[in-house]
C-alpha cells in the first residue's frame, strides 16, 4: 500500500481519505455488539458531524477509525488501501484523534507541545515554537500561552493545548470525540475556531466531530450523520 506518510500523487477534492469497509465492534467481556456492521468514507475537504444519545455507540466508531480499537470484522482503508499492522502508527501520523479529557504531562505548554518530536513516528520532523504560537493565537490565547504550567491549566485552556499539540503535525484529517463536551461556551467556540483555521489551511483537510451538541454540529460540520443503538445514519457514504 502507499505510505501513509506520503502525500496523494494527484489532490483533488474527491479523493477518499479515511474508509470503514463493514467495520463490527463487540464488548470483549459480554459479547453485545457496540457497532453493527458500518460501510463509511471520508473524502477530502468534508466536514463530518455525528450526533446521537450517549452509549449510542458514536466513541466506539471513532476510535475504530483511528485504530486505537481493534475491529471485530471488517477493515479500515486509508486511501483506498487497507491498513496493515505495521503501518499504523504512519495512520496515526495523518489521522489524528482527540478525546473528551487530554492528558497533560507535568511541565509546561511549551513542553506539551514539544513532547511528539521525542516519539520515533515524528523523528524527522522539528517542534516550530512559531507554528504553535500560531495556532494558540488563532484560539484566542494570550502571548504567554506556551510558558504556562500545564498544572494551572483550566479545562478549556487544556483542551486547547492538547488540540495545538496534534495540529502542530499538520495531520490530514482529525476525529474529535466530543472536545468541547465539558467546556463553557466560550472555550467551546475557541475550539471550534482553531479548528476551522486547521481545515481552512489546507482544502485536502477533512473532519468527524463526535457532538451532542445538535446546535454545535450545524456550526462545525456540512454532512451530518446520526448514531442509535450501533448503528450509522444518514448518509454514511
Amino acid at each position: 500500500m502507499p505510505d501513509a506518510t506520503s502525500p496523494a500523487l494527484s489532490p483533488s477534492p474527491s479523493l477518499e481519505l479515511v474508509a470503514a469497509h463493514g467495520v463490527v465492534r463487540r464488548d470483549a467481556v459480554r459479547g453485545a455488539v457496540l457497532l453493527h456492521p458500518t460501510d463509511f468514507a471520508l473524502h477530502a475537504g468534508q466536514r463530518a458531524a455525528i450526533t446521537g444519545p450517549s452509549g449510542s455507540g458514536k466513541s466506539v466508531f471513532l476510535r475504530t477509525l483511528a485504530l486505537l480499537d481493534a475491529c471485530d470484522a471488517g477493515h479500515v482503508a486509508w486511501r483506498g488501501e487497507r491498513i496493515a499492522r505495521a503501518r499504523i502508527p504512519a495512520y496515526r501520523r495523518r489521522v489524528a484523534y482527540i478525546a473528551q479529557r487530554p492528558a497533560m504531562l507535568d511541565g509546561t505548554v511549551e513542553d506539551n507541545l514539544r513532547y511528539p518530536f521525542t516519539l520515533k513516528t515524528y523523528r524527522d520532523a522539528h517542534f516550530d515554537r512559531d507554528i504553535a504560537m500560531q495556532l494558540a493565537l488563532a484560539a484566542g490565547r494570550a502571548d504567554d500561552f506556551l510558558d504556562k504550567l500545564a498544572s494551572d491549566l483550566s479545562g478549556g485552556e487544556a483542551q486547547i493545548a492538547a488540540l495545538v499539540r496534534v495540529l502542530q503535525l499538520a495531520p490530514d484529517v482529525l476525529l474529535l470525540d466530543e472536545p468541547t463536551a465539558s467546556l463553557d461556551p466560550a472555550s467551546a467556540r475557541s475550539i471550534e475556531a482553531l479548528v476551522c483555521a486547521w481545515f481552512e489551511a489546507d482544502a485536502e483537510r477533512a473532519c468527524i466531530w463526535v457532538s451532542h451538541d445538535l446546535e454545535q454540529a450545524r456550526r462545525v460540520a456540512t454532512r451530518h450523520l446520526t448514531m442509535n443503538a450501533g448503528t450509522l445514519g444518514g448518509g454514511a457514504k
